[in-house]
């Protein structure tokens, strides 16, 4: 079964995502902040990490940067998940690594299972 680890501090929306992926077939884990989520990305080694941007304790740009800069970490795919809308922070997380930035507020939750079944398959 392949392994996602969703970074959200918002517990809502944690839930949603993390309950739309279960239902795809996936093994989800969770953590709400940065710091807690770096330790677990590289503990667990998932095959696709869901990260939102506006994190306490450490921001989604550092959380991305940090695991791009690890050999252990470095070919996660990454997809961001925020509100930030802005064209810099497009391509600020692209540059950095991430392979696709969703908006959260105009993005849907199947539209997500879709892009990871398109990025990791089942």
């Amino acid at each position: 079964m392949k392994k996602i680890i969703i970074i959200e501090d918002e517990s809502v929306l944690q839930k949603a995502m993390s309950i739309e992926l279960l239902g795809a077939g996936y093994a989800v884990l969770t953590a709400g902040n940065g710091e807690a989520g770096l330790e677990l990305v590289r503990k667990e080694k998932p095959d696709l990490l869901l990260l939102d941007l506006i994190l306490p304790k450490m921001g989604g740009f550092e959380v991305l940067s940090a695991l791009k800069a690890d050999e252990a970490t470095k070919n996660i795919p990454v997809v961001i998940l925020s509100n930030l809308g802005q064209d810099e922070d497009k391509k600020k997380g692209l540059e950095l690594g991430a392979v696709d930035y969703y908006i959260k507020a105009s993005t849907d939750l199947s539209d997500i299972t879709k892009k990871v079944e398109g990025l990791i398959g089942k």
